[in-house]
């Protein structure tokens, strides 16, 4: 069984496949608490629904592409079997993770089932968490079709994100990586700014779903 939080149709709003329409499966619960978390709303709370009940109502919707997120879905170890029951449906699915550490009962990255794009958070200073909670050893073992993002508060978390895309393999090679700004925090012109003047090689984007829905929470 999972704890389903909400499931709605939305615009992906980060990564790759920003502007992309997709079925968005947010299930509840989660173990950090970063401080600029936009859907706390699902710290708590959420319909206890079976696999096979979460496949056929996204399958309602009529979708090809299912953003699974949270809260943390890692945290339900029952979301393994939701991926592949996705993916075994025909459907392109995307994951999105704290990439953090966690409880025993947090899955690990390297269990996520072979199809599914991983996109994965590097948790820079301004989020609150503490460096030693980042799933190093996860992160290490993600590969071309998977994602890396930062969101960014402030100047010193766009140095601590800019001196890791530059370190000598600290990152996998043939991931992207994302810098985003914290909406109504970091100025989008001053992070995109910095990104042309150190001449990095990531990708700027805004979190779509804010730009289009400004402060609305839920079903975005």
């Amino acid at each position: 069984m999972l704890l389903v939080s909400e499931i709605y149709r939305a615009i992906c709003g980060e990564s790759r496949f920003s502007g992309v329409p997709c079925v968005l499966v947010r299930l509840s619960g989660c173990h950090v608490r970063c401080t600029w978390c936009d859907s706390a709303h699902a710290f708590n709370g959420g319909r206890q629904m079976g696999v096979a009940e979460v496949t056929a109502e996204v399958a309602a919707h009529g979708l090809a592409t299912v953003l699974v997120t949270g809260g943390e879905p890692l945290l339900q170890p029952a979301v393994v079997d939701l991926m592949r029951a996705l993916l075994a449906d025909g459907r392109t699915v995307l994951l999105e993770t704290s990439g953090t550490t966690g409880p025993r009962s947090l899955v690990p990255l390297r269990d996520v089932p072979r199809g599914v794009h991983r996109i994965v958070d590097l948790k820079a200073p301004g989020s609150g968490l503490a460096g030693d909670v980042i799933d190093w050893a996860g992160i290490g073992g993600l590969g071309a079709g998977d994602e890396l993002k930062a969101v960014l508060a402030d100047r010193r978390d766009y140095e601590w994100a800019r001196d890791l895309v530059r370190a000598p393999g600290r990152l996998p090679a043939g991931v992207a990586v994302s810098f985003s700004p914290v909406q109504d925090g970091l100025a989008p012109a001053e992070l995109a700014g910095w990104i042309l003047e150190d001449g990095l090689d990531v990708r700027f984007q805004l979190q779509l779903h804010k730009v289009v829905w400004p402060g609305v929470e839920r079903g975005v």
